[in-house]
């Protein structure tokens, strides 16, 4: 090994070291923009029925959701690399920019068409933010600690999970459905400033390369294939030259992304990731996991509202169970697959729960009490939640070293893929079901009250006589709609029975305590820092008695004082050619005085030289250092064997990661 690291030598993880108080400001400006990007999937839950009301068009609310994460994905996609490009600041400022745009624009619209393409001009603001937060962490955050607030930035989607709807409900109750866009403005305007006083700018070595074509050839298929979701079977009839248009023009474009991801320098989703057994499971179930989540969570408050009388703040409460489920499920999951290492049971249990949860959501009607609604509620987020967290955390942990990021990624882009196609597909079946059964009802009433049953609020208000058709012609529809679900989770029980149980790689446990994984958005990291952050993360887990065993196998005639002296003499005359006690001193943050006994009983024990201040190694130190490094190398590689032989990280990538490290270390303090 060229170099050796102690756990305290990766006190330097991103491209500069900065102060505590420094690190803590930058985190909070990327936890602000994090957090309204993570907001904006839901929050418009809970308003949609008083948003249809207003505006006309509920045969495409669905779109309401949908645009907005398309949008995100596409930029989350182009996002990275533009920050590479232009640096994370710039993109960050962008991207905190586009989203106010996006939803002042969006509370001003005057009809849903506007609103859906204003969402996409937000999704694309959020996705710039979600994206560049990540890499933020990663160049300014000590790799030790990074894991920390990346769990903490992760967890946000969780929050805003439980957050989102009840919020949406709030300020469609007390303002208007409005400012659910326009409370992002002072914020966003708030990330923008403090963006110009916290945030580094940073830049990456190099021009990145970009897949335009991959990217372009993806977005419009998953648009194509929306499309062709929504309008099928309400808009236009499914043998509809329309239709079937969108259908074979998706797959025309699916043959040809695959075709351009052969070929692609930096594919964005590689198809080589589909020959992993595990990737290749996990990857649609993801998709039916966003599938029945966004699905049921775009369509719930309708049930709630329309057919309960609830109100959009009572309707956000009344999702907590679903909530609640889905985080302690995911939680619970997490710490067994952690401690365990067993993995299949949870998917397999959680996709068969999932369809029990919406079966019985399909049996829902207007005299069913709310405690059953709030228990069916709880078994289909328990059914989400065992699945969602362990997907991610089997993918980061069983692919191989070279895919770690494209396969991270890429099952968190299947399940937002997912999310959008669910809602399209719930709302495609709301529309087609809804409107003869709404016509039937409404043909006896006076106009007055036909148009009353556009609104929760004023349905309610109408005598029962009046309301009950109406109430039934929502509850019968939204029956049908879980029904029609619960095939596709069945299908996800079918394929989470073809999961291959295989061994997951060391340091998995500390993952799977972050359950924010299981909501996050992809990670953009390259697969050179995803290594450095498991080196570093199994330095940390066996801590100090790592050092001591591979000093003992090393069968070095140092001594642990000895053997750090001398590690830390070789590591920078490598990396930058020159030892300086001083200079050691300060980047561990020790007093060079404190420091001095140990190294001078080195130099007498004639393992180094010095000349008063600089310091070198001798022949004896060299031949210890050897051993040490050759030890270190057994360390690292036994705990690496997990990786299969064709993507495991080579001895010089290997190499290069402990250099990075290390330089990163060095350069920090001088």
């Amino acid at each position: 090994m060229s170099a050796t690291v102690t756990a305290d030598d990766t006190s330097a993880g991103g491209e500069s070291e900065l102060g505590r108080t420094q690190m803590n400001l930058v985190f909070g400006t990327v936890m602000l923009g994090m957090l309204l990007a993570a907001l904006d999937q839901t929050v418009v839950s809970t308003a949609l029925p008083t948003i249809v009301a207003d505006l006309g068009g509920g045969a495409h609310l669905a779109w309401v959701v949908t645009a907005y994460l398309l949008a995100q994905t596409v930029a989350v996609a182009l996002a990275g690399k533009f920050g590479d490009l232009f640096g994370r600041k710039t993109v960050f400022q962008a991207s905190a920019a586009i989203f106010v745009v996006g939803s002042m624009l969006c509370g001003l619209s005057p009809n849903l068409t506007s609103l859906v393409a204003f969402r996409a001009i937000q999704g694309i603001g959020g996705g710039g933010l979600t994206v560049t937060a990540t890499a933020l962490i990663g160049e300014v955050i000590p790799l030790r600690e990074r894991g920390r607030y990346q769990g903490v930035l992760g967890a946000i989607f969780g929050v805003t999970t439980v957050g989102g709807p009840l919020l949406g409900g709030v300020f469609t109750d007390t303002l208007s459905w409005r400012w659910a866009f326009y409370i992002n403005v002072p914020l966003a305007i708030a990330a923008i400033v403090a963006a110009a006083f916290t945030i580094p700018r940073t830049t990456r070595a190099g021009r990145p390369t970009i897949d335009y074509a991959g990217i372009a050839l993806l977005s419009a298929g998953a648009v194509a294939l929306t499309l062709a979701a929504t309008w099928g079977g309400n808009t236009y009839a499914w043998t509809s030259p329309v239709i079937l248009g969108l259908i074979i023009g998706s797959a025309v474009v699916l043959v040809g992304f695959i075709a351009v991801e052969r070929r692609a320098a930096e594919p964005t989703l590689p198809p080589r990731l589909f020959r992993h057994p595990v990737f290749a499971v996990c990857a649609p179930l993801s998709f039916i996991v966003g599938f029945a989540m966004l699905g049921s969570m775009t369509f719930m408050p309708i049930y709630l509202q329309y057919v309960l009388g609830a109100s959009a703040t009572s309707s956000g409460v009344r999702m907590l169970p679903m909530v609640v489920g889905l985080l302690a499920a995911s939680i619970s999951a997490g710490s067994v697959v952690g401690r365990t290492g067993r993995y299949k049971i949870f998917p397999v249990t959680g996709t068969a729960v999932m369809a029990v949860g919406l079966v019985l959501l399909s049996t829902m009607g207007h005299t069913t009490p709310v405690w059953q609604v709030s228990l069916y509620l709880l078994i289909l987020g328990v059914g989400i939640g065992l699945s969602m967290q362990v997907l991610t955390l089997v993918v980061q942990n069983t692919a191989d070293y070279r895919d770690l990021g494209v396969a991270t990624s890429g099952v968190t882009f299947f399940r937002t893929i997912g999310g959008s196609f669910g809602a399209a597909i719930f709302g495609s079946i709301y529309a087609a079901q809804l409107a003869p059964r709404l016509q039937s009802a409404l043909a006896p009433l006076p106009r007055a009250d036909a148009a009353a049953a556009a609104s929760p609020q004023a349905l309610h208000a109408l005598p029962a006589a009046a309301r009950d058709p109406i109430v039934n012609a929502y509850s019968e529809t939204v029956q049908t709609m879980f029904l029609w679900a619960a095939p596709v989770a069945v299908a996800g029980v079918l394929l989470a029975l073809m999961l291959k149980q295989v061994p997951m790689r060391g340091g998995v446990q500390e993952a799977a305590t972050d359950v924010g994984a299981g909501f996050a958005m992809p990670d953009s990291r390259p697969s050179s820092d995803l290594i450095e952050a498991t080196i570093t993360r199994l330095l940390r887990s066996e801590g100090r008695g790592a050092a001591a065993g591979i000093l003992a196998a090393a069968h070095t005639r140092l001594d642990m004082a000895q053997s750090w002296c001398v590690s830390q003499v070789h590591m920078r005359l490598r990396l930058v050619g020159h030892a300086d006690i001083n200079q050691i001193a300060e980047q561990v943050n020790v007093p060079s005085a404190v420091l001095w006994p140990a190294f001078a009983r080195t130099i007498t024990t004639g393992y180094l030289r010095s000349d008063g201040e600089r310091l070198w190694l001798t022949e004896a130190g060299e031949e210890e250092i050897a051993k040490i490094i050759a030890s270190w190398r057994y360390w690292l590689d036994e705990r690496l064997s997990v990786w299969t032989p064709d993507g495991s990280p080579s001895p010089a990538t290997l190499d290069s990661a402990i250099d990075n490290m290390a330089r990163r270390a060095i350069d920090a303090h001088g």
